[in-house]
């Protein structure tokens, strides 16, 4: 072996540098230079490396005439979770690299054993996290499983891949990628040497056996994915899982996606075996309660490609402590600033010195623009203390100087209130010029002005 050199390596783009930095010179950002042991192999170890990709078959690629290459005839592996294939654009890719992100205990690795379990072909679940013993406790608080699931506890990556080649499955899934190991690579497992050199590994192995491989991957603090950004350059496909904690609902969002589109979702709802899939989520963030309360209103929203409604709560009440207090959950407090500055300016409103508390109700974080004219809604409400009628609902955003602003997907918005069985639904004039009212049953009324909507709600 040759003498083990240390260097220091970006984790945020992969740049190095002979000695440590400050501010990376390629991407600019500060304190991410971090310290790994590099070991270039020998002659022998890459003359042995090369004869073992010789023996599995493995051919060097040869350039191909573009008019010959079929594009759109590779079959998908389609999963029982239909959530999931939406999310990934109706189904597996064969080949393809998967990253699935989340924060701890959030449910990635309940949701993919789930998903493996219901499958009816051949699978390899790895894991480096827990032992066998664990996954079997866990498999069965989910159900009796209904393919051929194989289960290997392994962190090093060449006798992972030894195994898979073996079993030959039609799904590889591994959990998670922080805890695996080359042993080319002189360093602990989770640095980004080793990210990088089994991140490298697997998709050789899938992109030369075609065999999709799912990896389960970290997150740091600030949400993002733990390793360097190269990991994500590297895989196909990029998934978040988030949602609270304190609340049972579960959101998969596609940050990165070469099969399909990414503005598709799915939602799901963690319960005592495991996660199920919400096909209509309007009526589970839709409150139940018959009594009709003031400072509540909803908002027809957008989630990627899928239209949902939410209940927004507001809380507008008189400072007790001089220092009046704003808090927003689950929505941009600054933005909440702004909805009240312009309705003081622009409406008349005296909120300055009254304290402020907004709710998405659910447990969800939203950031489309159209929620504005719910939560100024909600917030009139409160602030006069009369109630919404239930069948009510809203979607425009609002802008500095009150006027409501057109929003994009408004006729998926209406489709979708008027399913739900609302009867009426206040949106921008100037978006419903070009729609054919006479197809909704529910009533569309067009607003110009934040003061049209306190003439139209409280008149």
């Amino acid at each position: 072996m040759a003498k083990p050199k240390t260097s220091f390596t970006c984790s945020n783009c992969g740049a190095r540098s002979p000695k440590w930095i400050g501010k990376c010179h390629a991407c600019g950002e500060w304190n991410t230079y971090v310290e790994e042991v590099l070991v270039k192999e020998t002659k022998r170890e890459s003359r042995e490396r090369q004869r073992s990709h010789t023996a599995r078959g493995v051919q060097a690629p040869r350039p191909v005439p573009l008019d010959s290459i079929r594009a759109g005839e590779t079959p998908r592996l389609h999963s029982a979770n239909e959530e999931l294939n939406r999310v990934l654009g109706g189904g597996i890719v064969p080949g393809s690299l998967v990253l699935l992100g989340g924060q701890p205990g959030i449910g990635k690795s309940t949701l993919l054993l789930q998903v493996v379990m219901q499958l009816p072909e051949r699978v390899l679940y790895v894991s480096g996290e827990e032992s066998e013993e664990q996954i079997k406790m866990r498999a069965d608080r989910l159900g009796p499983s209904r393919g051929q699931c194989y289960i290997l506890t392994e962190t090093n990556v060449e006798r992972l891949i030894k195994q898979a080649e073996q079993l030959e499955p039609q799904l590889l899934v591994i959990d998670s990628i922080q805890t695996l190991a080359s042993p080319y690579i002189d360093s602990t497992p989770g640095s980004i040497a080793q990210i990088r050199e089994c991140a490298g590994e697997l998709q050789r192995y899938a992109k030369t056996e075609h065999i999709p491989v799912i990896l389960i991957g970290h997150i740091t603090k600030d949400g993002s994915i733990a390793g360097p950004k190269l990991l994500e350059h590297v895989v196909d496909t990029v998934l978040q899982f988030e949602g609270d904690r304190n609340y049972t609902y579960r959101i998969l969002r596609t940050l990165k996606n070469r099969f399909g589109s990414t503005d598709e979702l799915g939602i799901f709802e963690m319960q005592a075996e495991g996660l199920r899939e919400v096909r209509n989520p309007s009526e589970l963030l839709l409150s139940q309660s018959e009594e009709e309360l003031s400072g509540s209103a909803v908002a027809a929203t957008v989630e990627g490609m899928r239209p949902m409604l939410i209940e927004t709560q507001a809380l507008v009440s008189t400072a007790v402590y001089g220092t009046p207090q704003r808090s927003a959950t689950g929505f941009d407090l600054r933005r909440l600033s702004m909805l009240l500055a312009v309705l003081e300016k622009r409406a008349g409103f005296a909120i300055g010195q009254s304290d402020v508390f907004l709710n998405i109700a659910g447990g969800i974080r939203v950031d489309d623009p159209a929620i504005d004219l719910a939560i100024v809604a909600a917030l009139l409400s409160s602030l006069q203390d009369v109630a919404i009628p239930r069948s009510y609902c809203f979607a425009g955003e609002v802008g500095l100087s009150g006027e409501i602003r057109t929003i994009n997907r408004i006729e998926q918005r209406i489709q979708e209130a008027d399913r739900q069985g609302f009867t009426h639904i206040f949106v921008p004039r100037y978006s419903t010029k070009s729609l054919d009212l006479s197809r909704y049953r529910i009533r569309v009324v067009g607003l110009q002005k934040v003061e049209s909507l306190q003439e139209q709600l409280f008149a």
